[in-house]
């Protein structure tokens, strides 16, 4: 990696840690205040889901926004929003009566602005990569962000709160992503680009009939869901077998740990590694790992499996975005992150409560089983999945 696109590289990967980090400490902090204040767990549930929900809406503005307008506008868009969400949040220490309907608020503000800024830090990114090897390990180098900023956020929050209470952890959390404008200096800036009259709805429909884009998203989807049935289930599992809380956070963390390690190896064997094979490998891998999983009575079996499940899922992002940027016109690209998120987001926001139904009607292990029989039959249209140039 030469040092220009180095340089480049560190100040979008501090720039997301940053804003995501204060994303993932309010999201910690938010509903544990709302429970400390009597509201009931589905009313929690709501507030999670906002995290996801404004991301879901906004998604397609800021990807075309960050087509015409490059790095830096939309950065500064998504340093606001996440700066006014946690500035929400801290006052409403002081006014504990509106605490639910401005932590609603606060919630759609932070999940908002962390979004923006990650569809225009992996636009910029793609952008200063010279070929897809080059592709591949860029998205693994900025893989690590979000990894990073969901251990900085929620461990930060956590130390503030108990030393200073809710006031203080909201308080630093919204200087956190002020840090990243600082950054932001260090990234290039572009030529805006004149706004096109086209409409949205016709504009996103024509990008959906890129060759590969849909067959592309839904395996996205599939594997997306496949993190967040991991996610939910563990805890289940381990308290269905008896486990420790610090024992299933543990697995848990695992997980994370073999995610990041898988990261930091691709890009020194990037050049071996062709995206459609390496995609249905995973799903493959993954529907394996959540076969065995409901057979998983210790706890250092299921941590084993966490570490496999890491391995799989931590290679997939790289290859997405590597894709992604492949298939779609390069004017075009910020639109294109934005339906990923779009896929991820809804995801994130109503599949944990299929799954709670799910599970509650057939039970975590059926649970398990039914998410690996889907994973694995989307490996087939995985394997299709052939990005301009793969087979040179």
């Amino acid at each position: 990696m030469d040092s220009g696109l180095g340089r480049v590289l560190v100040a979008l990967i501090v720039g997301q840690i940053c804003l995501h980090s204060c994303m993932t400490g309010v999201r910690m902090a938010a509903p544990l205040q709302a429970l400390r204040e009597g509201h009931a767990a589905w009313v929690v549930g709501i507030l999670m889901g906002l995290f996801a929900a404004a991301p879901i809406l906004l998604a397609l503005q800021a990807g075309r926004l960050a087509d015409r307008r490059g790095y830096h506008h939309p950065m500064r868009i998504a340093v606001a929003l996440t700066v006014l969400g946690g500035a929400v949040a801290l006052a409403v220490t002081w006014v504990p009566q509106w605490t639910f309907p401005a932590m609603c608020v606060a919630a759609m503000l932070v999940g908002a602005g962390a979004n923006v800024g990650l569809i225009a830090i992996q636009r910029t990114a793609g952008r200063h990569a010279s070929d897809t090897t080059s592709l591949k390990r860029v998205f693994s180098w900025l893989g690590l962000a979000p990894a990073l900023a969901n251990v900085v956020g929620p461990v930060l929050a956590g130390a503030l709160i108990d030393l200073g209470g809710f006031r203080t952890a909201y308080a630093v959390l919204l200087v956190l992503p002020l840090a990243a404008l600082a950054w932001a200096r260090r990234v290039p800036k572009e030529v805006p680009r004149p706004r096109h009259a086209d409409a949205s709805a016709l504009r996103a429909r024509d990008l959906l009939r890129t060759p590969g884009l849909r067959r592309l998203l839904a395996v996205n989807w599939l594997l997306s869901s496949s993190w967040d049935v991991h996610a939910f289930l563990v805890p289940v599992l381990g308290h269905e077998r008896g486990f420790s809380a610090s024992a299933i956070g543990l697995v848990l963390g695992v997980f994370a740990m073999s995610v990041a390690l898988v990261r930091l190896a691709i890009p020194l064997i990037a050049q071996h590694l062709r995206e459609g094979q390496v995609l249905a490998g995973c799903m493959l891998w993954t529907a394996g790992v959540f076969a065995l999983y409901p057979f998983a009575t210790a706890a250092w079996w299921m941590g084993v499996l966490a570490a496999a499940l890491g391995l799989a899922l931590g290679a997939v992002q790289p290859m997405i975005m590597t894709t992604l940027h492949q298939i779609t016109p390069a004017e075009r690209h910020g639109e294109a992150i934005a339906l990923r998120s779009m896929t991820i987001n809804f995801s994130s926001a109503l599949m944990p409560l299929l799954f709670g139904a799910l599970g509650a009607a057939v039970g975590a292990s059926a649970l398990f089983w039914l998410m690996g029989l889907a994973v694995g039959a989307g490996s087939v249209p995985a394997r299709r999945i052939v990005a301009p140039g793969a087979g040179a």
